[in-house]
């Protein structure tokens, strides 16, 4: 039996995961930790034999994995209790710098402890990163467009940025074209993130939606997933929840552990 703690059970994700742990029979949700929550089990779907936590410190039993689908702001400081409490982290909350995730990595590996970020748990979006990848091998050229609902915290999303760094350890940046334009609106070809142009798009009644563009000599080539319910994430959830024991550091991308 897996005992897991869920950080930021209050959100949409939170909730998918909830019910996800609840219908698997090797897992079991032993605690849920959010800062602002009440204690008050049947407003968020949960069993009474649940704990409730409001802050880190209150989290001294023990448990297999950290769940975390919190804030950008947030989601260092608990991955990093996590790891510091022999906890296996497996984190879906975006938003999180380079730095910290390399803070991170390192710590994870003198704790010997196993854990995974993902980018996105979506097996469509981890499948377009890859194509990605290859593709980046033949056409060196190519721009990222990111579309989520209106309330997704962070721009661009971590999956975009991903994207953009696979495509960059691909390609042969010898072989990019020059890129001279003139910018007339600022902002206008997005933000840049190893040499490839990311752009972001925040409206309501979208989802999780990703594009990249190549272009080359006389054709094109575009790459794209479109998650329509969150409830799809959760077959990667699963899959990071069931191997993430077996690592003995800190991954990045569920591609890693398919």
């Amino acid at each position: 039996m897996i005992k897991i703690l869920l950080a930021g059970f209050t959100g949409s994700m939170g909730q998918k995961a909830i019910n996800l742990i609840n219908n698997n029979d090797d897992m079991q949700l032993s605690g849920v930790y959010s800062p602002h929550c009440t204690d008050d089990h049947s407003k968020y779907n949960l069993s009474s034999e649940v704990n409730i936590y409001n802050s880190l410190n209150q989290i001294t039993d023990n448990f297999d994995v950290w769940v975390d689908f919190t804030q950008p702001d947030a989601v260092y400081e608990n991955t990093k209790f996590a790891i510091e409490h022999n906890i296996h982290p497996v984190i879906g909350t975006s938003g999180m710098s380079d730095e910290h995730q390399k803070e991170l990595i390192s710590l994870s590996k003198d704790k010997q402890m196993g854990g995974i970020i993902a980018p996105n748990f979506g097996l469509s979006a981890v499948l377009l990163m890859k194509f990605a990848g290859e593709a980046a091998k033949y056409f060196p050229d190519a721009e990222v467009i990111e579309m989520h609902h209106q309330d997704k915290k962070d721009a661009p999303s971590g999956t975009a940025l991903n994207t953009a760094k696979i495509i960059g350890q691909n390609r042969d940046d010898s072989a990019v074209s020059d890129d001279e334009i003139k910018d007339n609106l600022s902002g206008s070809r997005g933000g840049t993130y190893d040499g490839v142009h990311v752009h972001a798009v925040r409206l309501p009644g979208y989802v999780a939606h990703e594009q990249v563009l190549f272009g080359g000599a006389g054709e094109a080539l575009t790459l794209r997933q479109d998650s329509f319910d969150r409830g799809s994430f959760m077959k990667g959830v699963k899959v990071a929840i069931q191997k993430v024991s077996d690592l003995d550091h800190l991954l990045i991308g569920l591609e890693n552990i398919l």
